[in-house]
């Protein structure tokens, strides 16, 4: 297998849906913004086939294919920056997104 280039992922946002928690979960159950990750916080990745050390395991299911895509060499038309694509985790009521980029060397 070739040498692959390594990938950054950045969070860029954490999110909540209040309404879609209020109409569809229950009341005992109290949601907040996900608290596996911070906005800013980065991971460098060396390979598509292992998460960073305490990666969420569902967002990290959710986001791999971006990241072998991009470490693959794809580039998305609809991204303004070569490299890049958003991306984020499947969790509607708290979702987190991220920005994966390729690192160049």
């Amino acid at each position: 297998m070739q040498n692959l280039p390594k990938c950054k992922i950045t969070v860029l946002k954490r999110t909540l849906n209040q309404d879609l928690i209020d109409e569809y979960l229950s009341p005992e159950e109290e949601f907040k913004q996900c608290d596996c990750f911070y906005e800013g916080q980065e991971f460098i990745m060396e390979s598509p086939f292992n998460p960073p050390k305490d990666f969420c395991s569902w967002a990290w299911a959710d986001i791999r294919q971006d990241i072998l895509a991009l470490m693959s060499g794809a580039n998305y038309y609809w991204v303004k920056q070569k490299g890049v694509t958003i991306s984020g985790c499947t969790d509607w009521f708290r979702p987190v997104i991220f920005k994966i980029e390729r690192i160049e060397e």
